[in-house]
């Protein structure tokens, strides 16, 4: 079974859990990223401030919040963690719906897995890149991804949270091709960060 079988209860989980992995393990925050001018703790910055936003305006859920990811990157990670799998795992909410003026009402639970599970999906690789861990990610699910994103990508471009396309060979993989999407390089290793 694959990420793209799974219903956005047990993906979140699944995901979630990978970059948990991640996170527990990495052992320098302020080393570079792939994405530019964030650090590893940039990363887990990035999660971890901009969802809350996006649920209380759109749904008016609160998490409960960690500490800073400045203090500890790994209790802040967790604590959202735990937050956005205990929602997830309540029974109403996919009766709850998300609404949001640039894309409408969304049930909830598909929200969180379309807006904010991919995204710590597509990040597990900036991290695992930055702090020298695993990098591989579900094919099937880079290319479900990459199959949904293609069709958007002006709206996706113009929205500012992707860089340009990077190109890449003609026999890339599915991994290296979503990740050229976004706009990372696909060969991006800390070291070629500093030339």
């Amino acid at each position: 079974m694959t990420l793209s079988d799974l219903d956005p209860v047990a993906r979140h989980r699944h995901v979630a859990a990978t970059f948990t992995e991640r996170v527990r393990a990495a052992r320098h925050w302020d080393v570079p990223s792939p994405v530019a001018d964030w650090t590893a703790r940039d990363v887990v910055r990035h999660l971890v401030e901009w969802f809350p936003p996006f649920l209380a305006a759109g749904a008016g859920v609160e998490l409960t919040g960690g500490p800073s990811v400045d203090d500890d990157p790994v209790a802040a990670w967790q604590a959202q963690c735990d937050g956005v799998q205990a929602l997830l795992d309540d029974p109403g909410t996919p009766q709850r719906m998300l609404v949001n003026p640039h894309f409408g009402a969304v049930p909830l639970d598909q929200a969180i897995d379309t807006f904010y599970t991919s995204d710590v999906f597509m990040h597990t690789w900036d991290l695992s890149r930055a702090t020298g861990q695993d990098d591989r990610l579900d094919s099937k699910f880079c290319e479900a991804l990459l199959a949904g994103m293609e069709p958007l990508d002006d709206v996706l471009r113009s929205s500012g949270q992707y860089g340009p396309r990077v190109p890449t060979p003609d026999d890339a993989d599915a991994q290296t091709r979503l990740i050229a999407y976004i706009g990372r390089d696909p060969f991006w290793t800390p070291a070629r960060s500093r030339r």
